[in-house]
């Protein structure tokens, strides 16, 4: 008795001294004198976000690859990954709509594109429940076999892909596209061939402060918690494993130009509003790339990836850009459809709309099995460069 008294003592102390340090932690734990989870509101906060909770839903409403839009027409792949703490559809969705934007929103605007949201486990913390250990590099080659197999399963492996990616999410892109370039896998390589654009939405290419923020609030509640820190290291702005992504996607952009193929298009947006509690979470010199467009959305960090109505001056910003794209992408398409710049019979590991049209000759990233490049009415003759 006398022992259990004793084991009681400690265990309130514990609260106290917790609550006592993070006035915020005693409302996330406390309720009816139970511990629950941060994540009982529909939109949780960001603080909340760093939880991962026990959750009755199968996980298959979490991961994976969600589709919001799929006409049987579709001309371009848009592909939402979101970031850390993230959901597939709640990252993407405003505390005044329970759907994301991709699928409420967008569809209306480019009708023409097939839109789904692709899930990953990238929690930090776990509330009384399992986390994934998975770094950076896991859920990149992931994401790329979960793109590749589902667009070879469904026979659209040659499509044009335009990412959007909020936070972590731009990382992961970025690391995925390097995991498809180095892959000897015919089917993992169409990823990076057939990639035409990327908007980054707050990623942090350079660090953020995110990390020391988390690592401060760790220690204090590490005793009842499960962690995966390695993905929030990743952000610290000494990180090897950043600077290691940084550099080899830059060398990536520009070889694209070296060997003739098709640039990656790309638009950095970056939060103009501190976020709640938290501050600046990626300052504008880490969300943008330098030689590429940047525009301002003004909203925090979580919220400048949720929209609510079409009229948001930072959903008019997104959906220009993507839209932009996609009339390129269309423009190519007819051209070479109608012969303005001949027919190109290209085996099945090539995608012809990554090529450059250009009036005086033409550069083909891949094996040409067939040729009969035509500008204007006259047949070309020479001029042509072959590349591997």
């Amino acid at each position: 008795m006398q022992e259990e008294r004793k084991n009681l003592k400690r265990q309130n102390t514990s609260k106290m001294t917790t609550a006592s340090i993070n006035p915020h932690f005693e409302t996330m734990i406390q309720h009816n004198g139970k511990i629950d989870s941060p994540y009982e509101d529909k939109q949780p906060s960001f603080r909340h976000r760093l939880f991962k909770h026990v959750s009755n839903a199968p996980s298959d409403r979490k991961y994976g690859i969600k589709i919001f839009h799929d006409p049987s027409d579709a001309v371009v792949d848009i592909v939402f990954v979101h970031g850390i703490t993230g959901h597939r559809e709640h990252t993407w969705s405003s505390s005044k709509h329970s759907r994301p934007w991709p699928e409420t929103l967008l569809p209306s605007k480019i009708p023409e594109a097939r839109i789904f949201s692709v899930g990953y486990d990238a929690a930090v913390l776990g509330w009384r429940s399992k986390i994934s250990s998975n770094r950076i590099g896991d859920h990149s080659k992931n994401l790329l076999a979960a793109l590749a197999t589902h667009r070879d399963g469904d026979h659209s492996s040659d499509r044009p892909i335009i990412f959007v990616a909020h936070s972590l999410g731009g990382l992961v892109c970025e690391d995925a596209l390097l995991s498809s370039k180095a892959s000897p896998e015919e089917h993992l390589q169409k990823i990076i061939n057939c990639t035409w654009g990327i908007l980054f939405l707050g990623t942090p290419h350079s660090g953020s402060g995110f990390a020391s923020a988390a690592g401060r609030l760790v220690p204090i509640i590490r005793p009842a918690t499960r962690t995966n820190l390695q993905i929030v290291n990743v952000l610290r702005r000494d990180s090897e494993v950043l600077a290691r992504i940084q550099h080899e996607f830059h060398s990536l952009l520009r070889s694209r130009s070296i060997e003739g193929c098709q640039p990656i298009k790309i638009t950095c947006f970056y939060e103009e509003v501190p976020l709640t509690g938290i501050g600046e979470v990626v300052p504008k010199h880490s969300a943008i790339i330098p030689g590429y467009t940047a525009i301002g959305i003004h909203k925090d960090h979580k919220e400048m990836a949720r929209f609510a109505i079409e009229d948001d001056p930072g959903f008019i910003s997104v959906v220009g850009e993507l839209h932009r794209w996609v009339k390129e992408i269309k423009s190519l398409q007819s051209k070479l459809d109608s012969g303005v710049v001949g027919e190109l019979f290209l085996n099945k590991g090539h995608n012809p709309n990554m090529y450059n049209v250009v009036p005086t000759g033409i550069n083909i990233c891949g094996d040409v099995l067939q040729s009969n490049v035509v500008y204007g009415s006259q047949v070309i003759n020479g001029g042509l460069t072959f590349r591997d």
